[in-house]
């Protein structure tokens, strides 16, 4: 696999650009060649998210990495915790309560901490994301709700970062550009996590004409091998952006709770994932299992807005993991899962994918 422009002004090898919520996966795909980078939704308290870059840098051997960060455009006004308690209707609660009770899930230990879960997703707590990162010698700042707001694009371009933004449609893409983002990611509707309605077949080359003379598109959606890595040059890109694939590495086992994941990720088939609003308020692609089922019930509530259901779901996120139930685990996840069945270090992975975009480029050539 050749180095392309795109491997230049990242620093990388090979044009993979890997998204993960796991540093020690993240690392990974940077030193085998591809840009790690670590989704920091995850971390409520920014010193968590110090700590894992902190990690990283000590980890990657000198290798580029970059920082994911969720930053909608509209939320509602946050000031004090209760105050957005008290937004969330009351039947919601009683409805996830409910639910727990006939999934068997059970209740969370007494140290458990607090609001684990939910200030990541708040705007406030972004941008504390971004104050961390730019502390730090990453590569790329990515948004997954769009473009971030100007004085973020700056910071970042002051640092020598560059930055990258999700977009589901064309004219998503043209506004991101027009506003100082460095690269688009053209995610199509197969992909895990939040999604638009256009596939990736007809979304990238849309994208590609747009705004690809002006900046590189990576192609993600439901992409884990590297045919479909030939597929996304051919359609104009100039690399791929990959989440999926990554959360049955051998590097994501975090523990006995991820064991339940892992498992219900391998038993998957392609058809096993729903598009729902009840993970964050806005639409996005899940892992369809009990949970996921219980909310498409006709007797169950319409999804809140972002973020009043991040803060209705969390701590039942939180005891669906911690049941160790792979028939309710609470996880995004791509279209791409059913060709995740077994669990391979990332670097077994990297290696296969860039074998089979030279065996797929090798077959184009012999058909010239």
């Amino acid at each position: 696999m050749r180095r392309s422009e795109l491997c230049e002004r990242l620093g990388i090898q090979v044009p993979i650009v890997g998204f993960t919520p796991s540093e020690h996966v993240a690392a990974a795909i940077s030193k085998a060649g591809g840009l790690g980078v670590l989704g920091a939704v995850r971390y409520n308290d920014p010193g968590e998210l110090a700590t894992a870059l902190e990690w990283m840098d000590a980890n990657v051997g000198g290798a580029a990495y970059g920082v994911d960060v969720v930053m909608p455009a509209k939320v509602p006004t946050e000031g004090a915790p209760v105050d957005l308690e008290r937004m969330i209707p009351a039947p919601h609660r009683d409805f996830v309560t409910e639910t727990l009770l006939k999934l068997g899930v059970p209740p969370l230990p007494d140290d458990t901490p607090a609001g684990d879960g939910v200030r990541g997703w708040l705007h406030s707590v972004a941008r504390s994301h971004v104050e961390v990162a730019l502390k730090h010698p990453a590569r790329l700042i990515a948004n997954a709700l769009g473009s971030p707001p100007a004085d973020i694009i700056e910071l970042a371009h002051e640092k020598g970062m560059l930055v990258a933004a999700l977009a589901g449609k064309a004219e998503h893409a043209i506004s991101h550009v027009d506003r100082g983002v460095d690269i688009v990611v053209a995610q199509g509707y197969e992909a895990g996590g939040h999604t638009g309605e256009i596939a990736s077949m007809v979304l990238v080359p849309e994208i590609v004409d747009a705004v690809g003379d002006r900046v590189p598109v990576l192609a993600a959606g439901g992409i884990g091998s590297g045919r479909q890595i030939a597929a996304a040059l051919a359609l104009g890109a100039s690399g791929v952006w990959m989440g999926s694939c990554w959360l049955t590495t051998a590097e994501y086992q975090m523990g006995p709770l991820q064991s339940a994941v892992q498992e219900a990720l391998l038993a998957a088939g392609s058809s096993d994932t729903v598009r729902s609003r009840i993970y964050t308020g806005k639409p996005a692609r899940l892992l369809k299992n009990r949970w996921t089922e219980a909310w498409a019930q006709t007797d169950a509530p319409s999804p809140l807005p972002m973020p009043l259901q991040n803060i209705l779901v969390a701590e039942a996120h939180q005891r669906l993991m911690r049941a160790g139930d792979p028939s309710v685990v609470p996880m995004p996840v791509g279209q791409i899962v059913g060709r995740m069945n077994e669990v391979r270090p990332v670097a077994e992975v990297m290696a296969r994918l860039v074998a089979e975009f030279e065996e797929a480029m090798s077959r184009l050539d012999n058909m010239r």
